[in-house]
């Protein structure tokens, strides 16, 4: 079995989706803490031809807390829908757009876990991604282990012969370490190509929300399938 994970970002670039196109079985790492400005809680949209932080608000920011143990304020979904109009109405498959993040902003849960969730699965059925996904907090004493070991963990109780990471992860895993536990470690080079956006430079490395507002199902099912893995 083929297995990767990753925490429960906030409508993350197309190289997350790749990820977990790339495995049988992906998970949500929600019991690990959670980190002041990452991507957890926001990414980045197109404004006015640049790269503009776009998220969540958080009730009483704490990096003590798990990502489970997260709530998040919602008073404010009106004005960000009112500026992803502002910032995308022009562009060709708005509609599509915008109607995914109605939906992801109608979620009524405050748990950032689960608001989370609830987003990557609707973006998740957009795209068409069939991967199973499971809580690392569903593997009971999981949390007790630190970095690889966590891995480790999971791949034995699961069944995992094959761990892919994402690029960053090349300076914190060794495959001749993985080895040694039995589990066969790869690296996802995302390829995406560039697409026509509003002006004439391309700002790559944006939300998800970016290649659905400017690419049709088709292409973006293309995308998807724009890596490698080494």
């Amino acid at each position: 079995m083929i297995i990767a994970g990753n925490q429960p970002y906030f409508i993350p670039y197309i190289a997350y989706w790749q990820l977990m196109k790339a495995c049988d079985l992906f998970l949500i790492g929600d019991d690990y803490a959670f980190i002041k400005r990452g991507w957890v809680q926001r990414n980045r949209i197109l404004r006015q031809g640049k790269p503009a932080y776009f998220g969540l608000e958080i009730n009483d920011v704490s990096c003590h807390r798990l990502i489970s143990q997260t709530e998040l304020l919602r008073d404010d979904f009106a004005r960000k829908l009112k500026e992803l109009y502002h910032c995308y109405r022009s562009a060709p498959f708005f509609e599509r757009g915008y109607e995914l993040m109605e939906r992801i902003f109608s979620c009524e849960e405050t748990n950032l876990t689960a608001f989370l969730v609830n987003s990557i699965e609707i973006i998740r059925e957009y795209l068409g991604i069939k991967t199973k996904m499971m809580y690392t907090s569903q593997l009971e004493g999981n949390s007790q282990f630190k970095c690889e070991q966590r891995i480790f963990d999971f791949c034995d109780r699961l069944g995992g012969t094959t761990y892919v990471n994402a690029i960053g992860g090349q300076s914190l895993y060794k495959k001749d370490e993985f080895a040694e536990h039995g589990i066969e470690l790869k690296f996802i080079h995302s390829h995406c190509r560039q697409y026509k956006q509003f002006g004439k430079n391309f700002v790559p490395g944006l939300s998800i929300l970016d290649v659905i507002m400017f690419n049709s199902r088709e292409e973006i099912a293309q995308m998807l399938d724009e890596y490698t893995t080494e």
